[in-house]
Parts: C-alpha cells; structure tokens; sequence
C-alpha cells in the first residue's frame, strides 16, 4: 500500500525569472511517499507541477540580452531515496512521455510505469465510473527515478503571455522544448552521472528517436538506452492514401493477429498464423502487389483466396479492394456481420457499428473503453496524492495540436526519424533500445515496426544493441493485465542491463 505524507507546496523561481518578458515562476509541489515493491519499501519524493522554459533573447546586433519565458510545461518525477552512502545520481532516471501529437504523458504514467496505476479493467470486465486508483509495485520506480513530461498544450502546459501555442506544435520545435525541460532537470537535480533513459509510446517514439539524436549533438547528453513503445519511426508504413502498397503489407501480419483473436481463423496457433503472415507480407504478397495491373487474374484471385484465410476478410471483398486493405475499412468490415467494429488502438475492443453499412469506423471503441478512466484517476490523484491544485483543465488529448502540426521538415517526403536513430547507435557503442510491440495494435503495426529497424543504416552488430519484446494485445498493450506485468518485469531487466553495460537479451526477445 502507498502512504502519502504531503509536504508544504513549494514554488521557486528559476535562476533567470527576473531577465525580461513577464515574471512567471515555477509552481512545483513536493510529497512524500512510500510504495511497498516486494519485500522492500522505497520512500520517494514525488514533484508535480510546472517548470518556466526559457529562451535566449538577442538584439540586432548579435548581443545577448538575457531570457524570456515562453512556456510552462507540466511534468511529475519520482525520486527514490537514495540508500545510505549512496549518492542519488547513482541511480538511473527515465524521462517518459506519450505521443499523440498532442498526447498527454497521463497513459504510460498511470498505466505502466509509475507508482500508482488507473483501475481501467479489460475487455470484457472494464472498471465502471467512477473508477480507481491502486498501488503498482510493478512500477518502473523498482529500479529507476522517473520523469513524466506533458508536451506544450497537453497536461498543464501552456505557452506563456504573448506567446503561440501553434509556435510549439511542430517536429522540431517540440523536440527543442522537451530537450530543454530534460536538460534544465538533469542540471537542477544533478544527475548528469546518472544513467539516463528515454521512453516513448506511439508518436512518442518519433519524438524518442529525434529528441536523443538532438540532446547528443546539441546538449552532449548521451543516453543508456531508449524505451519505444508502439513504434511509429517511418509513416511511410502507416500512410495507405501515401503508399497503400507499403501500408497494406506493413499491416497484413496485424490483421491476421487480430482476426485470430476473434475467433475466425480456427484452431490454428498464433504464432503459426503470425509466422505465415510475416513470410507471405514479405514475399509473395509483396511481388503481386508490386505486379499492379499486369497480375493476371487468375494470380489475383488466388491472392484473394490467400489473403481471406490470414484475414478472416471475404474474397470478394478483397477483390473489390485490390488486395490493397486500407485499415481503417478492414476495422469497419472484420465483424460486420455481428454488427461491431474492432478498435484501432487495440483491435481487442470491439463496439456496435453506427450504420451496418459504413464504409469505414466512426469511432474507436478502445478508446472510448479507457478514455474516462485515465482521466478520472489523473485529476483525483494530483490533487488528493500530489497536492497540485488547479483549476486549469488538464489536457489529456488536444486534437487542436494534433490537427495543426506542423511537419515542415519533411515536405516532399514521408515523415520519418531513422536517420536519427541509426546516428545515434552509430555515435553510441553502448546505447540500447527496447521496442515493443502489440499483435493487436491497429494503429502503428508490429510487422511494419520490424522492417523499419530492420532497414537502419547502422552496422549489423549495432543491431544486437536491440531488443524485441512482443504482447498479445494493442497499442497501450499493458491495458492487458498479463501483458502490463510481463511488459513491466521486461522494462525492469532492460534498465538494469544498460545501466551496468552488461549486453543480453530479454526473455521475451520471441516471436
């Protein structure tokens, strides 16, 4: 069980509140706390609240002028105490965020890595309103101090007087101002020397890949190891109106996965369905649909035979699609004739469809199953256990960033942050990274994740330095309670392996 003993709110201001612009302070607020993890106690300080970031301000000329604030961005950390004659940079440090763009860090937050966990429930058995909170010994905390950051309007965070939220809505600016929050942290608390990780989940892994490329060329901070979760690091593979070609074979290994689940490829083990599904994608799947209009159609039909039995899809119906399975449409059509739609972020969850006949889903049933539940358990927990009040909203999602981001860097070409990753292994003998990927994540699919990380332009031994660890569920996989403890033990022996250097693999590195 937690205890909770609150501290007197602190709020401070940062070392440059009084050069120019508005005086605006940082507002963070200490507790103290206790999570039972096995046999042991770890007493720890949590911090919540929101920091000032900075930026240099010159004139015309050249000269520096001193620094005005532009964003206030909300983030939580976890600081275990550190054992007696120990010095806390002793100990590694995860700085976590989710993705979106314009997600809050709230999912990886209460739902896998910190101290305490929302009450969500599964499918099937889903919690209902009003909810919960419980203890999660399982936590990251075990074996790292973590840091949750909620980008530029989501959370918290907000830009300050005078500024434009859209400023931060965009590849790289957002990339600066995370880096920023990372850099002013490890500089505040002292944790240079510590180990330091970074853990991203879905477009969080865009970020993940750019942000550790930008503190190691600009900042000089080299990481232990980058946690990627849900990968998302070539839209390429994600894009079917871009390439539906690319798209449709990046997620042919998924559908099979998810038709599986529900029952309509029969007796036949997963691992059998997956392995046939990953050859097929890779193969002949791949040749006919680069053959476009001269495969012949008796070759076609064939396809269209091949593809039903991995799909649970009609023939016909794939006939009329061209091979070509646009997601969207294939979660609208797998279950039409029971009347549901499967999810997109975890095809587990299905729903009632809207109109039998709508061509693709309106809404996303996962979601709506979670959605609540996060967002309960966040406001009740940083008031009540954090001690943070406000009546600012807390921003779980904003469509708002999401619609008007800006990918100015990539225009012409698809998005995409291998090249940085590949830098960074390159330049980094001892990073490591840990992917993980869901068989029922709809949104950014295991098989296309794969053969992104398969095609970096590292050295075939940098690709020892990564890890593969796959779940039977979707794309916040530890919805799934078996997977959170599996996926949790798996983060644990990551962390403690690339703190000390030692190489090897998790026992999950299977298909």
């Amino acid at each position: 069980m937690t205890e909770t003993t609150p501290t007197e709110p602190s709020t401070k201001a940062t070392p440059d509140a009084a050069e120019g612009g508005p005086s605006v302070t940082d507002d963070l607020v200490s507790t103290r706390h206790t999570l039972t993890v096995g046999s042991r106690r770890l007493r720890y300080t949590a911090s919540t609240g929101r920091v000032v970031l900075r930026k240099e301000v010159t004139e015309a000329d050249g000269t520096f002028s001193g620094h005005r604030p532009h964003a206030v961005m909300s983030m939580t950390s976890y600081v275990v105490d550190p054992p007696k004659g120990r010095a806390p940079h002793e100990r590694p440090v995860t700085f976590a965020f989710n993705g979106g763009p314009g997600s809050s860090s709230v999912w990886l937050h209460l739902g896998l890595l910190g101290p305490r966990r929302v009450d969500s429930g599964d499918v099937g058995a889903l919690t209902p309103p009003p909810y919960g909170l419980l203890d999660n010994p399982e936590s990251l905390l075990a074996v790292s101090d973590l840091v949750f950051i909620d980008p530029v309007s989501t959370g918290y965070s907000r830009p300050t007087e005078g500024e434009k939220a859209k400023e931060f809505h965009g590849f790289t600016a957002d990339i600066e101002s995370v880096a920023e929050l990372i850099r002013a942290w490890t500089s505040r608390n002292q944790r240079w020397l510590s180990p330091k990780f970074i853990a991203g989940e879905s477009y969080g892994t865009t970020r993940a890949a750019a942000l550790a490329e930008h503190l190691q060329t600009q900042r000089g901070m080299y990481l232990n190891g980058l946690i990627l979760i849900s990968c998302a690091l070539d839209f390429a593979r994600l894009d079917a109106d871009a390439d539906p070609d690319r798209a449709s074979l990046a997620f042919l290994p998924t559908y099979a996965a998810v038709a599986h689940y529900h029952g309509l490829l029969g007796d036949t083990p997963l691992e059998s369905v997956l392995a046939e599904a990953r050859e097929y994608a890779a193969g002949e799947y791949l040749l006919a649909l680069s053959r476009g209009s001269h495969l012949p159609s008796d070759e076609k039909q064939a396809h269209a035979e091949r593809l039903a039995r991995l799909t649970g899809l009609s023939p016909q119906w794939l006939l009329r699609a061209n091979l070509r399975i646009e997601h969207l449409r294939f979660f609208a059509e797998l279950l039409r004739d029971r009347g549901l739609v499967v999810g997109r972020l975890d095809s587990r969850f299905t729903g009632p469809a809207p109109a039998g006949n709508a061509e693709i889903m309106a809404d996303d049933p996962s979601h709506d199953a979670i959605g609540g539940s996060y967002a309960a358990a966040w406001n009740h927990y940083v008031r009540a256990e954090l001690g943070y009040q406000s009546d600012l909203a807390y921003t779980q999602l904003s469509m708002k960033a999401n619609e008007e981001w800006s990918f100015k860097e990539f225009e012409g070409k698809p998005v995409s942050v291998t090249s940085q990753l590949s830098r960074v292994l390159r330049a980094n003998p001892d990073l490591r990274v840990h992917v993980a990927y869901g068989y029922t994540d709809g949104a950014t699919p295991f098989f296309g994740a794969e053969q992104v990380i398969a095609h970096l332009d590292i050295p075939a031994p940098a690709q020892d330095r990564i890890e593969h660890c796959y779940y039977p569920a979707g794309h916040m996989m530890y919805v799934h309670e078996p997977s959170r403890i599996r996926q949790s033990a798996d983060l644990a022996d990551f962390v403690r392996r690339s703190s000390t250097g030692r190489a090897g693999k998790s026992a999950n590195d299977i298909r």
